[in-house]
């Protein structure tokens, strides 16, 4: 039977979530909305850029293949910028414009912590005193909001710094305020892959069902990785098959499907605190004479962390690291059933308060639950380092009081079941594992009474700060007598939660629907006419009419072939996120214009059926015929990933009939294209086209988030072969589009294309648009004829 992985295509499911965008270089923006309308303009203009499932996955399996092939080297070659994107309770209120939890389930469910928010839910988690949310820097519910969170990773630095240059000024366009921005990026060297107290991170990833591949010997187990749990896909993405222990996936809200929720938690770390306490401890146990001569201050931290800073289990490794032994680095093959009291990995130890595994008691008469019980309990972590990695020596970066910690993330299905009880159950909580307190009594095979096991010593404080209650971790150990001593060890805190917001990260289909102020899909219904008409009101192809919005920022204007200076009158189809209105251009000096039609969806379009949105359209320049059929190249973004095909215009008696002549294809079908991320727009070079059998063009184009512009030269013929004629260049050079990062799309002026040896055309960037000329000739001087005005002239898109 062939195994299903088909989790790995999906164009639904937001890429971070289950493939992980593993770069080196993140950023998060963490932005609120001024305004509700303008902030959908700005995500009908992100969601395209939005990574999903399918392309996160396929480029992370062939970077693996590359990296083996070169014997472990990065490919250097191999690059891509991913984003994603995440929304607060307050943020989808304002988006849709509803309550998107007008009703809770009864109790303290995950759905009602994400409705209260992380500063709400602060108390129960242990967020007081110096952690509580009154010292955060984002998220504290008490200074500016957070309405959505950006995710933005990078393979270098450059990429990311263009990236989220870009972002800001989308951003600034539409009045969203970026409240927090934090950097953070891998530690390189010898500490790549660790965060800052030095141990290796992201070992203990559970496996998805569905997603990640089976192995032939244990489909239980993610083949290649021993010990590596396959857990059911919907403790991590809502309405999924789930655990039996877990939330009814039938009580998830339809707008949570195919999503997650997420948590992000910016965690401070004092590097040279930590380890001085480390020693300090280390010095008590052996006054104590709790630890072996040969113990050190890394054999006591492995302890706390539960791992070597390798990544190696001290449970199969107790006495030293073996830093050479890649298996070890990731073994994730061990349980603590044989370890019961935690005599090798103590019960406290940061691996087994997080996940206790097949280790997990009752109470210390009772056996151990089996590990496939707590499936419900996993989370998928996405976490990063920021800061610079701590130098006793350096004064600045590096230094002892330059900020460092982890920028902490991580995806479930359920607020409450997982983070939360995880962090409030299992961390925080001094009697977990649970009923081991004998009171005044010692249980046989003790030397004295047993404690409570203790918090979690690497992360949380032995001392509660708002009672100032001490309750110490217990370290158990052998007397010479062979009988379990407990030694109390209290542990100051010195990881500090510095900001928290919870938020959600929702499906491809629904983001689009939040472009339109709806929390549900939209245009999801296929149409059954290929064919378009004017003045046509009501239903388009058995769908009903979208509401109405403003047309801008434009993604494209495509000139109807028999409406061109028709009756001193040209017409075009304006393209703007998932729908498409009719609009016309009068000649002359005022060039008044007019909506024609109302919006329809794209999907009423025979030939864009399955398009989410089309970014650009290129008329194939042989196949123009007015009073027939013409053919046009469609660039367009479905679920976030970019493609082209061929579809036709026909027209005949006032109707245009769409179809789709050849389906979707990979840019890298075209030369001209070779590193091009996304196709913005194009722009025929006035004087040159089927000149000599070849037509040229300014291609501007999207890669790692920069806008820059090449030009190009496409063949008359069956072939329509392209070349690259000019490399990239960028949008400086133009004078004409001073003072503009990106441009959206072009519209000739219809009355004003090659009169007097130059052609005029309106120019389209975010909310405003400008005029400008390109002369015919050598080197095709531009120039400005009037600067930028806002979209809301135009009264056919208002």
């Amino acid at each position: 039977m062939a195994t299903d992985l088909s989790l790995r295509e999906s164009e639904e499911i937001q890429g971070d979530i289950l493939a992980g965008f593993k770069k080196d270089n993140v950023s998060i923006l963490f932005l609120k909305f001024e305004d509700a309308a303008r902030a959908r303009d700005w995500l009908r203009k992100l969601t395209p850029q939005i990574s999903t499932t399918r392309e996160v996955a396929t480029f992370n399996e062939a970077f693996s293949e590359a990296k083996a092939a070169s014997g472990g080297d990065d490919p250097k070659s191999l690059t891509a910028t991913w984003l994603g994107i995440s929304f607060t309770y307050e943020g989808l209120l304002m988006l849709s414009g509803s309550d998107p939890l007008p009703t809770l389930p009864q109790g303290d469910t995950g759905l009602k912590a994400f409705k209260e928010g992380a500063a709400r839910r602060a108390g129960g988690l242990g967020d007081t005193g110096d952690n509580s949310p009154e010292n955060w820097l984002f998220g504290n519910g008490r200074t500016q909001s957070v309405h959505a969170v950006l995710k933005i990773s990078a393979d270098t630095e450059k990429d990311l710094q263009a990236a989220v240059e870009a972002q800001r000024i989308a951003a600034a366009e539409c009045r969203v305020v970026i409240v927090y921005q934090q950097n953070a990026k891998t530690l390189l060297g010898s500490r790549r892959g660790k965060e800052h107290f030095g141990f290796k991170d992201g070992i203990s990833e559970p496996g998805v069902k569905g997603f990640d591949r089976p192995s032939p010997s244990d489909p239980e187990q993610v083949d290649g990785h021993p010990g590596t749990r396959i857990i059911p896909a919907g403790e991590f993405i809502c309405g999924l098959e789930n655990d039996q222990f877990s939330f009814p996936k039938d009580q998830y809200p339809a707008w949570t499907h195919n999503g997650s929720f997420q948590v992000v938690r910016r965690l401070a770390q004092d590097v040279p605190g930590w380890w001085s306490q480390v020693a300090v401890k280390l010095g008590e146990l052996r006054t104590a004479k709790a630890v072996p001569d040969h113990a050190t201050t890394e054999w006591l931290a492995a302890r706390m962390v539960g791992r070597w800073r390798s990544g190696a289990p001290v449970c199969h490794f107790p006495d030293r690291d073996v830093p050479n032994n890649p298996t070890a680095a990731k073994d994730n093959a061990f349980d603590f059933a044989d370890d019961p009291e935690g005599l090798v990995t103590p019960l406290w130890s940061h691996l087994r308060k997080t996940e206790p595994r097949a280790g997990l008691q009752e109470s210390p008469d009772k056996p151990p639950f089996p590990a496939k019980d707590l499936n419900g309990r996993r989370i998928i972590r996405r976490g990063t380092p920021y800061g610079e990695p701590f130098d006793p020596a350096s004064e600045g970066p590096g230094g002892p009081d330059d900020p460092r910690g982890l920028l902490f993330v991580c995806y479930q299905a359920d607020l409450k079941r997982q983070f939360e009880f995880i962090q409030a159950s299992w961390m925080d909580r001094a009697n977990f594992p649970p009923n081991r307190n004998s009171q005044d009594t010692t249980p046989p095979g003790h030397a004295n009474p047993r404690p409570v096991p203790g918090r979690d010593p690497v992360t949380q404080n032995c001392t509660d700060p708002d009672t100032g209650e001490v309750t110490p971790v217990d370290y158990e150990s052998r007397d010479t007598g062979g009988l379990i001593r407990h030694t109390p060890l209290n542990f100051a805190q010195f990881v500090q939660t510095t900001g928290s917001v919870y938020a959600f990260m929702p499906s491809l289909s629904i983001l689009r629907g939040l472009c339109e102020g709806r929390l549900a899909p939209v245009g999801g219904q296929t149409g059954q006419s290929g064919t378009q008409t004017g003045g046509q009101t009501g239903q388009i192809g058995g769908q009903p009419r979208p509401q109405p919005v403003k047309a801008y920022p434009c993604d494209e204007f495509v000139s109807v072939p028999d409406q061109y200076r028709r009756a001193g009158q040209s017409q075009y189809w304006a393209f703007h996120g998932d729908r498409c209105r009719l609009i016309s251009i009068a000649d002359g000096t005022a060039h008044t214009d007019r909506r024609v039609e109302d919006d329809t969806w794209l999907t009423s379009w025979t030939c864009l059926r399955d398009v989410g949105r089309v970014d650009c359209v290129l008329p194939v320049p042989d196949q123009q015929d007015p009073a027939g059929k013409s053919v046009y190249w469609v660039f367009h973004s479905t679920a976030g990933r970019q493609q082209y095909r061929l579809v036709s215009i026909t027209c005949g008696g006032g109707r245009y009939t769409t179809a789709l002549e050849r389906s979707d294809r990979d840019l890298t079908y075209w030369g001209s294209l070779s590193g091009v991320g996304q196709v913005d727009c194009w722009l025929p070079v006035p004087d040159q086209q089927r000149v000599g059998g070849k037509s040229w063009y300014w291609c501007f184009h999207t890669t790692g988030g920069r806008q820059q512009y090449r030009l190009i030269s496409i063949a008359d013929g069956t072939a329509h072969t392209d070349v690259r004629e000019r490399t990239d260049r960028e949008l400086s050079q133009w004078g004409s589009l001073n003072g503009l990062n990106r441009v959206d799309c072009f519209l000739p002026v219809p009355d004003c294309q090659r009169v007097g040896g130059s052609s005029e055309y309106w120019v389209f960037s975010g909310q405003n648009y400008r005029r400008i000329s390109i002369a015919d000739g050598s080197g095709h001087p531009d120039r400005l004829v009037s600067g930028d005005r806002s979209c809301d002239a135009w009264a056919s898109l208002s």
